[in-house]
């Protein structure tokens, strides 16, 4: 073995086994027998001959002698002694020949200061360097990759490029960092690849790129490389209004979708053989989920977690590719179409996000460079033993620094309006789901997952602060003080929080027959003693429609009547309660069998009366949302709300009234949630003038008994509810009905 390079090295190369193979590779200037001179090194496995080509003078070329038969080429050219551009031919065993720029030739891309506010946790855009990322180097096209993984012996990429042979591409370590890198000339736009490591302990073990932003179809488990950055935008109105405007101060009534199961197309089955045919892709759900969102008068649509997963049945809450959207649906391209014909519609995207947990599928961040570097070593403190899932190290700057950027992308890259994070509670608590000795206090003896909270705070105040306007949403489901508080006055930083007591309370409150209703009326009432301690959506979510709770409609007690007429009231008493709205797919017509998220909703219900009824009474109650701005403009405070009537448990009924900026713009709501009729009610109103009914949950048009008030309601001066004025009206059985004055 007649070489240039030392042996060691050259050991330790062709072993797959270096940390840096760019101190051997390439072209070096080399000091030989007291001559300046140059070598060219190559390592390309299966190659017969090779030679080095000067790309300023193509007819000048060196001949490569073959050192090792493992395919160790070197040149060792006398008669120049600077570094000169140069690219090599290489003719293959097979005999087939081609030319490549040498990837040992180009120097490191990340900077100092990328790398010093990565270790700080503070790089909000290390995904555009991070990963693979196409770019041009001194007019040499091909993709830059680099990795984060402090702890392996050595790392390479892999890929149809290389016929995914470890020893072709081995990366440069930059030690402080643990950073590692090459860029790779004439990789394209979708060529597959993964990160191939060897741990410290010797093993061998492939990756998917964590930072990568395509994905092969499941069950495949390969990164692709794709240009995110080339999408041609045309919501420039929406996001101009988006900066200057800050949405929950206007209507929110939230559609909740799994996109796989809101429809299917009728040819075909899933790629993994489901029933119900295809997904539809992301093109197809903009021509038909927009409009079908925009005609139903919602102002938003909240997406169940479109992160890479690679199990269908996790509705992708189990998150490998946190960079990527799925592919189930399209390419990132196709998913920001969407997006953008979202936004032109007047409809804002709010994206399900899972910083909690990961799974420990053996392609994903588990034990990435077979070391615990995602996530705590000790179980106690690094796994979610009732999910299988482990746990975010929040401590380490870098594990922030990931999440804390991916949301940003999010937002950034895709335009995203919202970002709803998951399981908030399973963060901020170390005994989360866990028993007296799984769990691990923290410095202070207490429960409180002090890293995941400053996690949190720094990722809402960092967003705030680029993004003013987008709504960060905690699913939090304890009475945690200050979720959606400002972090400078001690609060989580969120904009808005899942309002669980409330969906809780009221699902309880429905199932029961109505003539027990009377003994549970507290939780009817509840939650208005705390509404105003936090910025509530009120929430009717997918979580409450699976694993055997039954549908919505299939919840309420009684006969098919009864059944809609009790979804139509509870509808209603939610839109008139202070708070945000959000409803999951199905709710709106009465989906009357549970979701399952391997089938489509059955939208053959809609040929069916009682469904079509409900589907036009959600329709009609929430364009009455969007135009009455007492129904949202003080939905936070004290002053938006104010009962009527809380206490007519016997009854089960209950009247209130929203307000707004304008003490006359008042809708008032009666809500009745028994079967009993009251031909001539007496209520207390709060203005000497004309009533009027706007809206009936009871009217025949919707499927109910046809109890309503058709004529105006004049108040008299009748003490009643402890107001000055009342009026009489007729209230329907299980309806709502809603009022409003009249001012001449």
């Amino acid at each position: 073995m007649i070489t240039t390079a030392n042996l060691l090295e050259l050991r330790s190369l062709l072993a797959a086994e270096v940390a840096d193979p760019h101190h051997i590779l390439g072209m070096h200037e080399i000091r030989r027998e007291g001559v300046d001179c140059l070598a060219v090194r190559a390592f390309i496995p299966q190659a017969r001959e090779m030679c080095v080509i000067d790309t300023a003078r193509p007819d000048v070329r060196y001949t490569m002698g073959l050192v090792h038969e493992d395919g160790f080429f070197e040149a060792v050219i006398n008669d120049r002694s600077t570094w000169f551009p140069y690219k090599y031919e290489i003719t293959a065993l097979s005999g087939e020949s081609w030319t490549s720029h040498d990837p040992y030739s180009f120097a490191v891309q990340i900077t100092e200061m990328d790398l010093y506010l990565f270790s700080k946790g503070t790089h909000y855009e290390v995904y555009r360097k991070f990963g693979a990322r196409s770019m041009e180097i001194d007019g040499v096209s091909g993709v830059y990759f680099a990795v984060w993984a402090p702890n392996a012996r050595r790392v390479s990429v892999i890929g149809d490029f290389n016929t995914w042979d470890g020893r072709r591409h081995q990366m440069r370590l930059i030690k402080t960092h643990g950073v590692w890198e090459i860029f790779i000339p004439g990789v394209c736009s979708r060529d597959r690849y993964k990160f191939e490591i060897r741990t410290a302990g010797g093993e061998l073990i492939e990756k998917s790129d964590p930072y990568g932003v395509f994905a092969e179809l499941r069950p495949s488990t390969v990164s692709l490389v794709y240009d995110i950055e080339s999408y041609d935008w045309n919501d420039e109105g929406w996001m101009k209004k988006r900066r200057s405007s800050d949405p929950r101060k206007g209507p929110m009534n939230i559609y909740e979708v799994h996109l796989g199961s809101w429809d299917r197309a009728a040819e075909g089955t899933t790629s993994d053989g489901g029933p119900g045919g295809r997904f539809l892709s992301y093109l197809e759900l903009a021509d038909k989920l927009i409009p079908y969102v925009k005609e139903m008068n919602y102002t938003h649509i909240e997406i169940l977690p479109l992160c890479e997963h690679p199990l269908d049945a996790s509705w992708g809450y189990q998150v490998v590719g946190f960079y990527a959207p799925t592919s189930r649906y399209g390419t990132p391209d196709e998913f920001m179409y969407f997006v953008d014909k979202c936004h032109q519609n007047g409809i804002g995207v709010i994206l399900d996000w899972v910083p909690g947990h990961f799974p420990k599928d053996a392609h994903g961040l588990g034990r990435f460079d077979g070391s615990a570097l995602y996530e705590h070593e000790d179980p106690r403190q690094g796994e979610h033993r009732e999910w299988g899932t482990y746990i975010f190290n929040y401590g380490r700057p870098e594990v922030r620094n990931f999440l804390i950027a991916n949301a940003l992308y999010w937002v950034e890259m895709y335009h995203i309006d919202g970002i709803r994070v998951d399981a908030v509670a399973s963060m901020i608590y170390l005994d989360f789901c866990k028993n007296a000795g799984e769990w691990v206090p923290n410095e202070y003896g207490g429960h409180e997952n002090i890293a995941a909270i400053e996690f949190i705070k720094h990722m809402n105040s960092v967003m705030l602060q680029r993004n003013p306007n987008v709504l960060m949403i905690a699913e939090e489901s304890t009475s945690w003080e200050g979720v959606t508080r400002e972090v400078d006055h001690g609060g989580l930083g969120f904009r808005l929080k899942w309002n669980m007591g409330w969906m809780n309370d009221m699902l309880y409150y429905m199932a029961k027959e109505p003539v027990h209703r009377q003994f549970h009326h507290n939780n009817l009432t509840f939650a208005g003693m705390y509404n105003h301690t936090e910025r509530f959506i009120l929430v009717l979510s997918h979580d409450e429609v699976v694993h055997g709770k039954r549908s919505l409609l299939n919840r309420m007690p009684g006969d098919l009547w009864r059944k809609f007429a009790g979804l139509r009231t509870f509808l209603g008493f939610m839109y008139g309660h202070s708070g945000k709205k959000l409803l999951f797919m199905g709710g709106e017509f009465g989906q009357f069998i549970e979701w399952d998220e391997k089938r489509p909703l059955d939208w053959f219900l809609l040929e069916y009366e009682h469904h079509a009824k409900m589907l036009e009474y959600t329709r009609d109650l929430n364009a009455l949302y969007l135009r009455e701005r007492s129904m949202w403009h003080d939905d936070f405070g004290t002053g938006g709300f104010e009962w009527i009537q809380a206490d007519d448990k016997m009854r089960s009924l209950v009247t209130f009234y929203r307000k707004c900026s304008d003490p006359r713009d008042i809708t008032i709501f009666i809500c009745n949630f028994t079967h009993t009729p009251y031909p001539d009610y007496k209520m207390g109103v709060p203005y000497e003038c004309t009533y009027r009914e706007i809206f009936s949950s009871d009217d025949a048009k919707y499927g109910g008994s046809g109890i309503v008030n058709p004529q105006p309601m004049h108040a008299e001066r009748v003490e009643w509810d402890r107001r000055e004025y009342s009026i009489s009206v007729k209230v329907p059985p299980l309806g709502v009905s809603i009022l409003k004055p009249i001012w001449d």
